[in-house]
């Protein structure tokens, strides 16, 4: 098994040299099939025959040796380590990019207005996001605004203020649709299916930047198709598929970041014509991807506050990557230097940026009078945010005070629901949330065959199982590939992954829902298709690689057939209680 390939020659950059720190595993892995070469040829005592003594099985310690990565000698000169071999962006890519995505947009698309009227969530941001759009702000609505919206009467809301938990901007982008196609299923899902698929999109161009391959990006778009629960929140109005595609797109433009500020520094030393600075830091370098970055994690924080963990996390691994790459190129000691050279200018192109961005997507708060707390400044003329900040922005901030306890004071963390779902079994799609359920269809009604008891139709946000598993798998073996080998482009996926992961450990005593796991599968995803392009091999390597293609084109279409199985439990398709079992594998899933 080889790590992730350079540039797949079969698909774009053919012949580009393998990018630094390719790893390559330790000599004769515990699955390799026993060759020629690994066996001792011996001569009889009589010495006139010969025969074949295998080689002594390895003990269970050679073995894990050789599941760990090594480093392959790397004789690259300076300016060619930097560059990378970073992937060409050609014809190819794009239409690859298109391709899957347009899939993804094909297959969300059908039957996304059904079943009509208000599901789960979407009772609160489908109606606050109309609100907004004829209030600028989150208005009230009477107790049976459902039943009222479902039959066409939908200016039932009054202008009272009504006490929001989440940032606006997810809310907005509802109002989009329904600004474009009315207050109905089909204009307050639209958006969260336009986001959806562009999350694809996103994660393509991320993992085929982090692999060098469009083969793996590919791989990884088309997993993201074919996940239930992908499907499902790109076709409900919730705010989470907002918030994983700006979560997504601010990762890939830092990793964009990397590739940017490296071959800057390559291009200067090639212009200065040195082979290294010298012990000297090298010049400044304006990064403009960093500044993307900003935008996209303060968008992404506009949209829920948990966006704000990724943000540290790539913040603090783009100072680390800055660090690396003025020390590789022959700063020494004084790579350090980076710290503040690239530090400093990274805090403020993401953290003050995105601060400035986050604050902006209120921005219909702040120019409206009827929002909750929106005239408390004026109340409290002496309150230190006034005083500071003045009425608009301290009553904004009073208001973010009065989120915060709600989030963590004790109506919350003893709030309980049925579909609660704790964080631990997330990764294995342990505890999936019923979206919509309509139960006890007799038969002979609404197309449920006779002779049956009854049918029921069901939405359920699950994610496609299979593909779930592997990934959890493919997560270890990435964290593998990342610490031991050192391998940066295994880091991207995992370091995006848990920081989306682990932070919802601190918050098990409320009730969490697996649904929240949509910011995770995008990099579990990547992690799964970086895998199996390990063992897929180079487009080179002949047998090897029509031997890895078998593997992979096995696991994808386990995977496919799964999401082909699970279809009916995510589309509200009309089932029959013993088809509806069948489907569930596990009792927790009921």
């Amino acid at each position: 098994m080889t790590s992730v390939p350079a540039e797949d020659p079969t698909t774009v950059g053919a012949s580009v040299p393998p990018p630094a720190g390719v790893y390559e595993q330790a000599a004769t892995p515990m699955w390799a099939p026993v060759t020629a070469a690994a066996l001792d040829v011996a001569s009889s005592p009589e010495g006139d025959e010969e025969w074949v003594v295998p080689a002594a099985r390895p003990t269970w310690q050679q073995r894990v040796k050789n599941l760990v990565p090594t480093r392959a000698a790397d004789t690259r000169s300076a300016i060619e380590r930097l560059r990378d071999a970073p992937p060409n962006d050609g014809p190819l890519s794009w239409l690859v990019t298109v391709v899957v995505t347009a899939m993804a947009f094909a297959i969300r698309f059908v039957g996304i207005a059904y079943p009509k009227g208000i599901l789960f969530d979407e009772t609160y941001y489908a109606k606050d996001a109309y609100t907004l759009l004829k209030l600028g702000y989150e208005g009230s609505w009477p107790e049976n605004a459902n039943e009222m919206i479902a039959s066409g009467n939908v200016d039932v809301y009054t202008t009272n203020a009504s006490f929001i938990v989440h940032p606006q901007l997810g809310k907005w982008l509802i109002a989009s649709g329904e600004w474009l196609f009315g207050m109905n299923s089909f204009g307050w899902r639209f958006p969260a299916l336009v986001f959806g698929t562009l999350l694809v999109a996103v994660v393509i161009r991320l993992a085929r930047r982090i692999s060098r391959s469009t083969m793996v990006g590919a791989i990884a778009g088309f997993l993201l198709c074919v996940d239930g629960l992908s499907f499902v929140m790109s076709r409900i109005a919730l705010l989470d598929i907002f918030e994983a595609f700006f979560i997504a797109a601010g990762v890939l433009a830092v990793v964009n970041d990397r590739d940017w500020f490296r071959n800057r520094l390559a291009r200067d030393l090639e212009k200065k014509g040195l082979t290294g600075y010298g012990g000297q830091p090298g010049p400044f370098v304006f990064r403009p991807w960093l500044l993307v970055a900003g935008v996209m994690f303060g968008l992404a924080c506009g949209t829920k506050w948990n966006a704000m963990f990724v943000l540290a996390s790539f913040g603090v691994l783009c100072v680390v990557w800055s660090v690396t790459a003025r020390r590789l190129a022959g700063a020494g000691k004084r790579s350090y230097m980076s710290l503040v050279m690239d530090g400093l200018p990274a805090f403020v192109s993401m953290v003050v940026v995105g601060l400035v961005v986050y604050v902006a997507t209120w921005w219909s708060w702040l120019a409206t009078q009827g929002g909750w707390d929106r005239q408390w400044g004026a109340q409290h003329p002496d309150a230190w945010q006034v005083r500071f900040f003045g009425q608009p922005l301290g009553s904004l901030l009073y208001y973010h005070k009065e989120i915060w306890e709600f989030h963590n004071g004790d109506y919350i963390k003893s709030a309980t629901h049925v579909y609660a779902a704790h964080p631990g079994g997330w990764l294995v799609n342990a505890r999936p949330i019923g979206i919509d359920a309509v139960n006890g269809i007799q038969a002979g009604e609404d197309g449920c065959p006779v002779g049956t008891q009854t049918c029921l139709r069901v939405i359920s946000a699950t994610g496609t199982p299979t593909l779930w598993w592997f990934a959890a798998l493919a997560l270890l073996v990435a964290i593998t590939w990342w610490v031991a080998g050192r391998d940066w482009r295994f880091g991207v996926p995992v370091v995006a992954a848990m920081s989306t992961y682990l932070p919802w450990f601190n918050y098990t005593e409320r009730s969490l829902f697996f649904f929240y796991a949509i910011t995770i599968i995008p990099f579990t995803a990547t992690c799964l298709a970086m895998v199996l392009g390990m063992i897929l091999g180079r487009a080179s390597s002949g047998h090897r690689r029509r031997k890895g293609a078998i593997w992979v084109a096995a696991i994808l279409s386990i995977v496919t057939l799964n999401f082909a199985f699970i279809y009916p439990i995510i589309t509200d398709a009309l089932l029959t209680q013993q088809q509806w079992l069948a489907r569930m594998w596990f009792g927790s899933w009921i």
